[in-house]
């Protein structure tokens, strides 16, 4: 990028923040004048509290933690709530944001679909992805739906192995978007506009409640576009919602539903360090070719049926199916040579589609076991993914030079071509139980069988040889809860669980000839709500080991070793407390030890131990603080701060990227009861920071810098 051009860009960056902060304030002042006689008619204060107003939710019953819904004090495991309502005013522009701000839960992802790290553990097959309680597979190493913030009635948190709820994969933790739904009610309308930095543009709408005593509905759309943050960083979104529900008698409920997403981020993979730093003068410089390709399309139809079969008897089932689409091209590497030129390489085809198709059912009974209260669920999940991948690589490195360069495109040399199919069945069963032994103590426990299909053939001679292979595996929890109170619980658990190998639809010849990676776990933690429902807190301590690890070979990266295992053990605390009426505070904190207990990587013609060593892109150290002040009647600030601690970007450890504190802020003003006007801060201090690396610690994917918007929310 030229001297000249990066100067036009910063000064007109520049222009457009000061622009967008001087028409804010003129609209609050003109709009406080001509409403200023409306101000008694603005809702009456009500009295605060931290689950309502987006706290722990430790009695709000979930889905995610359990499949007998009961609350997160009744659960013998670390669960958190995060309501839309809250991830919206905070202005987090995707989900995966929004789940970062949860105990222990860092963005490890890039452009090419989000990823999550959890107690130890980073990738999506280690912490899953789920959408209304259905899990979505990983395929090409990528999840990108649900992605919009718009779309979620809330996200549900689940700390540590989750496969005995959802299978293999899960080890990590389990995130769960629970989308907005058909209510019973009067029909309410909202909508909502934002302007900010880099030409961002953000509208959505959303519309929902009764129709008549039967019929109920929901629907909401979303879109976002931006020019983004580096060169050619330009990001389009769209996503949408339509949900009708019939309630057929008061026993008997029908819920059809189907989601569109269509995902267009960013086409960059950040820039090379040089000499070990990142250089100031390519913040904004993006290496990708001019025809650069990164887009997903997401269809996701479901009918969901209830049914309260008999005093204590709940049926419930869920026919789905997704329909997955990608298109990727994309030159994703660059090293900065001595000379001053950049060397372009690894140019990757990639298109493919995935179609899931299921059907779960289970159901509940209340009752009593030997004079005993208890709560049994059992059910099964059966479904069906095809898979098919097309792919070419290969063209021959480029060099550009550093500072001053013509992007170029695309290799019209490389075409694509099918590569393989898959289609894998997976039947599972499961069933959880809760027994009460007594008045405070409670054991929840769990099973789950699973076996999995895999029938891949390859579609030209790079794929690999054709194979058919079949997965089995068991899994289980079983946990305390002793109410010491009813706001006051202890619990103990211990859970095992199993992760694919590299996700199970990707597998190839030569990783079938492994077995699954399997891990266990042992927790210990108290969960209080205190003064009244004001605050509540919540502190975890585990320990978790994964054994049979599947990983490359240094030397020859199409050869994987599975070798050794893996653990971390950690402790992580959670609080929300309304200080005052007009002052709350949501803050947590975790600190873990992530090692390779035993494991020997071969590097060139050496076996080397890695034992002792903390995994690549783990951070040991992460916190999370948010402060809402109701400084004056009808406004609130809000002041919040993320830090990530240092992270290894290889098995070895020899380097690692610095700790960083990105510090966000909002300011809302409740103009009317049907407006809110709303400006967001981010990145305050233009702090720059590795999101995540490429290249061991030679490329870094730089976070958002300092940037601004201004939001108005309408309800009618």
């Amino acid at each position: 990028m030229s001297t000249s051009y990066r100067a036009a860009r910063t000064s007109r960056a520049s222009l457009r923040r000061s622009s967008l902060a001087a028409g804010f304030l003129a609209a609050l002042q003109a709009s406080g004048a001509s409403h200023a006689a409306q101000e008694e008619a603005v809702l009456a204060p009500v009295t605060v509290s931290a689950a309502e107003e987006g706290g722990l939710g430790l009695k709000q019953a979930t889905t995610t933690g359990s499949r007998l819904r009961l609350t997160p004090l009744e659960t013998p495991a670390s669960v958190d709530i995060l309501p839309g309502e809250t991830i919206r005013a905070r202005g987090d522009a995707t989900l995966i944001e929004a789940a970062a701000r949860a105990p222990g839960i860092t963005q490890s992802g890039t452009s090419g679909g989000g990823a999550l790290a959890a107690r130890g553990f980073a990738g999506n097959t280690s912490v899953m992805r789920l959408y209304d309680g259905t899990r979505m597979y990983v395929s090409g190493g990528t999840v990108s739906f649900p992605f919009d913030p718009w779309m979620a009635e809330r996200m549900e948190v689940l700390r540590g192995p989750a496969s005995v709820l959802y299978g293999e994969g899960a080890i990590g933790g389990a995130i769960n978007t629970v989308p907005k739904k058909p209510q019973r009610g009067e029909v309410i309308h909202e909508a909502r506009v934002a302007y900010g930095s880099d030409d961002t543009w953000r509208t959505a709408y959303g519309s929902g409640g009764a129709v008549d005593e039967r019929w109920s509905y929901r629907f909401d759309v979303s879109r976002n576009r931006s020019d983004g943050y580096v060169d050619r960083g330009g990001s389009d979104t769209l996503a949408a919602a339509a949900a009708v529900r019939l309630d057929v008698s008061p026993a008997f409920n029908l819920t059809l539903s189907h989601d569109y997403g269509r995902l267009q981020p960013m086409r960059y993979f950040g820039v090379p360090l040089i000499n070990g730093k990142l250089d100031s003068r390519l913040r904004e410089t993006n290496y990708n070719v001019a025809d650069a390709r990164l887009q997903f399309r997401d269809n996701w139809t479901r009918l969901d049926l209830e049914w309260q079969a008999a005093e204590g008897v709940v049926v419930r089932n869920q026919l789905y199916r997704l329909n997955s689409r990608r298109d990727w091209r994309n030159a994703e590497s660059y090293r900065y040579n001595a000379n001053g030129s950049i060397t372009r390489s690894s140019f990757l085809l990639i298109g493919y589609e995935l179609e899931q198709v299921g059907n779960r059912l289970d159901s509940t009974w209340q009752g009593s076991v030997l004079g005993l209260p208890n709560e049994l669920v059992l059910g099964f999940d059966l479904n069906r993914l095809r898979y098919y991948r097309d792919r070419n690589n290969g063209a021959a490195a480029e060099t550009l030079d550093a500072f001053a360069f013509d992007p170029g495109n695309f290799p019209t040399t490389m075409t694509n071509a099918e590569l393989f199919k898959t289609n894998t069945r997976t039947l599972s069963l499961f069933m959880e139980d809760k027994l009460k032994l007594a008045p405070r103590w409670s054991l929840v426990g769990g099973l789950r069988w699973d076996r999995i299909d895999v029938d891949r053939t390859g579609l030209r001679n790079a794929s690999g040889p054709d194979f058919e292979k079949t997965f089995t595996h068991a899994s289980g929890r079983l946990g305390a809860v002793f109410a010491v109170t009813p706001e006051l619980s202890l619990y103990g658990q211990y859970a095992t669980a199993a992760d694919p190998l590299t996700g199970v639809v990707n597998t190839t010849a030569q990783q079938s000839q492994f077995d699954m990676s399997t891990g266990q776990q042992a927790e210990l933690g108290v969960k209080q709500r205190f003064a009244g429902g004001r605050g509540e807190w919540s502190l975890a301590t585990y320990w978790i080991r994964k054994e049979k690890l599947l990983v490359r070979d240094a030397a020859d990266p199409n050869v994987y070793q599975q070798v050794g295992a893996q653990s971390s053990r950690g402790v992580e605390l959670a609080l929300v407390y309304a200080v005052t009426r007009s002052l709350r505070v949501d803050a947590n904190g975790t600190v873990l030890n992530a090692r390779y207990d035993d494991f020997n990587e071969v590097v060139g013609p050496a076996l080397v131990s890695r034992t002792g060593r903390t995994p690549s892109g783990v951070p040991e150290r992460t916190a999370n603080l948010w402060l809402e002040w109701d400084f004056m009647r009808q406004w609130q600030a809000g002041l919040g701060a993320r830090y990530v601690g240092p992270r290894y970007v290889d098995n070895g450890n020899a380097a690692k990227v610095n700790a960083y504190t990105v510090v966000d802020a909002t300011l809302s003003w409740q103009l009317r009861r049907d407006l809110r006007l709303s400006l967001f801060g981010y990145n305050l201090f233009d702090r720059d920071y590795a999101q995540t690396t490429y290249s061991g610690n030679n490329q870094w994917v730089l976070g958002r810098p300092r940037s601004v918007e201004v939001a108005a929310h309408f309800t009618f």
